[in-house]
C-alpha cells in the first residue's frame, strides 16, 4: 500500500507515520505537512505545504495512493467558531479535494470520540459534518475514525495533551485504544473495507485484530 499521511507532527500521526514505517504491507508513506517532521526513513517522502488551502485540485503530487490517513487537527480549546469550523471542515473537505476522489483511494478522517451530529458542542458537530461529507464524495470509501484515550507508540516524542497521560487510559475497558491498534485498522479497512463507516473504540480493536 502507499499512503497519504497528514498530521506526522501532531500525536496520533506521528504515531501513525511510526507505526506504518515498520510495517511490510507499506510501501510508501507521503506525510503532507507544513513543516518536516523529523523522521528520516527510505519508505517516508515529504511535502512540505505551508497553506492547505492552497493545493489545487487533483494535485499532481497527491495521485497514485490507495488511502490518506488524515490525522491532522487541533483542539477547539482557545479557538474561536470560525477559526475551528476552518480548520475541522474546510481544510479537511478541501484536501480530499486537492487528492481528487476515486474510486480506488481510502480516506480515513480521525474525528475522535465524542463527534455526533446530534450534539450541542459545535467542535462535534463539525467533525460530524464533515464525516458526512466526506462520505458523500466518490472514494472507494471514507471513515469516520473516532478514538478515546489513545495509548502512544513506541518511539514517538510528540505526546501532546492528553498523550502524556496514556497510562490513565489503560485500565479503563473499552475506552482506549494504541496508535498501533488504530493504524492496523486503518489498514485494514482500506485492504478489506468494513460495514460501518464510523470506526468506534470497539470497532477499532476488531479491526486490529482481523490480521497483522
Amino acid at each position: 500500500m502507499k499512503v497519504i499521511l497528514t498530521g506526522a507532527t501532531g500525536y496520533v500521526g506521528e504515531g501513525v507515520l511510526l507505526v506504518c514505517l515498520k510495517r511490510a504491507d507499506i510501501e510508501k508513506v507521503l506525510s503532507v505537512s507544513r513543516r518536516p517532521c523529523g523522521i528520516l526513513h527510505p519508505k517516508l517522502e515529504e511535502y512540505i505545504v505551508a497553506d492547505f488551502m492552497s493545493l489545487p485540485t487533483d494535485d499532481p503530487k497527491l495521485q497514485g495512493y490507495d488511502a490518506c490517513f488524515f490525522c491532522a487537527g487541533k483542539s477547539n480549546i482557545g479557538m474561536s467558531r470560525e477559526d475551528f469550523y476552518h480548520l475541522s471542515y474546510q481544510i479537511t473537505m478541501h484536501f480530499a479535494k486537492a487528492i481528487g476522489p476515486k474510486p480506488n483511494i481510502t480516506f480515513i478522517y480521525v474525528s475522535g470520540a465524542g463527534t455526533s451530529e446530534h450534539s450541542r458542542q459545535f467542535w462535534s458537530q463539525t467533525k460530524a459534518k464533515t464525516e458526512r461529507e466526506l462520505n458523500q464524495l466518490p472514494f472507494k470509501a471514507a471513515f469516520g475514525f473516532r478514538p478515546a484515550g489513545i495509548k502512544p507508540a513506541k518511539g514517538q516524542k510528540r505526546l501532546q495533551g492528553w498523550g502524556k497521560y496514556h497510562w490513565l487510559f489503560t485500565w479503563i475497558p473499552g475506552f482506549s485504544n494504541s496508535v498501533e491498534q488504530i493504524t492496523i485498522a486503518m489498514i485494514n479497512c482500506t485492504k478489506h473495507g468494513y460495514n460501518n463507516r464510523i470506526i468506534n473504540v470497539k470497532d477499532i480493536d476488531m479491526l486490529s485484530k482481523l490480521c497483522k
